[in-house]
């Protein structure tokens, strides 16, 4: 078992991540700590009143939320009694045992966890302090956690066995290294619950980094009609090879019926994924002599892959930004036309516009230092950076000089009559 601990400024933040989690149908509710009812008896602003009446009773506790992850190995599916015990013993040991608190089951990721959600301030008003208490309290509630309820332990596991997915050049799946259904299957079991995708190309998208592709068929191929879906492993081309896998013959099932209902999931409003998406191709483009190759290598450390699609004469006619860090694929048309393939080959300048696009969507092409200079101050981003540029220029100044540093002239001494004889 692996403890994961924070704490933040809103209860209300952490109660409506896992409540939004359990609309989306990958969470469930499965009981509560020191409530005066049964977690299937509360509403949200019931389990949110609770907490919010006890924190009001510390006003100087600014921190005053608290969320726990408990995240077990991947053979271990337990029930919900056993899950709830585990959640009891783990928050009394680490002395949240007489706080309120709620237990959230999650089935959205690669391995079985919960999520706690509680507060730091105690009944009396006094605050919990929680300085080290992943290190001391939590580390020692783990260890004899495990023995007590025979969990598989954490400690000493090598990092190759922590059940998270791997970053896609780590994890591509690869025709013949492996038994194909087991290494497409650990890819879906991760990327279709964790990913916000409304389309089979936004999955493909996703699914293309890791060398997995979702396909229906021609229209009139007969699992296209019949509304089927296999699931094809790609070579380093990019072309379908081995034989393709049925979505039924996988254990969780995610046919077509399956993947319409994430769509469903994912189509709400990404105000916020738009917002750090458009930020970051925006501050990309602020450097000088930005082409797509060098677009893309810095969106890449920004953790988003650009996939760019392109006809067979190699002219691009699609983009997709895959967010990893907030788990979201977006078509560039939703983001707004600046941010379309068009948009970007305009913005990109004569670069993109002259050269041709390889299979990787990298451009071959390059045009000269110049060029690319004047096409990037045609632009609204270069004509700012330039005006900002010409504000911050330092004035001339002249050759100014501290005047402790200045060498001090001894004064004439004014010489008197004694002197003058």
């Amino acid at each position: 078992m692996v403890a994961v601990i924070k704490t933040g400024h809103s209860v209300r933040s952490v109660l409506s991540y896992n409540e939004n989690k359990v609309k989306e149908g990958v969470a469930q509710c499965i009981g509560e700590g020191n409530y005066p009812a049964a977690a299937a008896d509360l509403n949200q602003a019931m389990k949110l009143g609770r907490l919010l009446h006890q924190n009001a009773l510390n006003g100087n506790v600014k921190r005053n939320s608290v969320h726990i992850s408990l995240n077990f190995h991947p053979s271990e599916n337990y029930s919900t009694e056993k899950l709830l015990r585990i959640a009891g013993a783990y928050m009394e040991k680490i002395g949240f045992g007489q706080q309120p608190y709620l237990v959230y089951r999650h089935d959205d990721a690669g391995h079985p966890h919960i999520h706690l959600v509680s507060i730091k301030v105690r009944e009396d008003g006094s605050r919990i302090d929680m300085q080290n208490i992943g290190k001391n309290q939590s580390e020692k509630a783990r260890k004899e956690i495990e023995k007590q309820f025979g969990l598989v332990p954490a400690q000493g596991r090598g990092a190759e066995e922590i059940p998270f997915i791997k970053p896609a050049w780590a994890g591509r799946v690869l025709y013949g290294r492996s038994e194909s259904k087991k290494a497409v299957s650990g890819v879906l079991n991760s990327v279709l619950f964790t990913y916000k995708y409304s389309s089979l190309s936004e999955l493909n998208a996703v699914l293309g980094l890791y060398n997995i592709r979702a396909d229906r068929g021609s229209e009139e191929s007969r699992i296209f009609r019949t509304g089927g879906l296999v699931y094809r492993i790609l070579d380093k081309d990019g072309k379908p090879t081995g034989v393709p896998i049925k979505a039924s013959d996988f254990a969780m099932k995610p046919t077509l019926a399956f993947l319409e209902r994430r769509y469903m999931l994912s189509s709400t409003e990404k105000v916020f994924e738009k917002n750090r998406i458009r930020s970051a191709v925006d501050g990309a483009l602020l450097r000088r002599d930005v082409d797509l190759e060098k677009l893309v290598s810095v969106l890449h450390k920004e953790g988003i892959d650009v996939v760019l699609r392109k006809s067979p004469a190699g002219q691009l006619y699609g983009i997709t930004y895959v967010d990893h860090l907030v788990k979201c694929v977006l078509n560039g048309s939703a983001l707004g036309k600046k941010y379309s393939a068009k948009g970007m080959v305009e913005r990109c300048g004569t670069t993109a516009k002259e050269g041709e696009v390889s299979g990787d969507g990298i451009v071959l092409h390059t045009a000269s230092q110049e060029q690319k200079q004047t096409a990037w101050e045609s632009t609204s981003e270069g004509s700012a950076v330039k005006v900002l540029e010409e504000l911050f220029k330092p004035e001339w100044q002249g050759d100014y000089v501290s005047g402790r540093f200045k060498k001090r002239r001894r004064k004439s001494r004014r010489k008197g009559p004694a002197d003058r004889n």
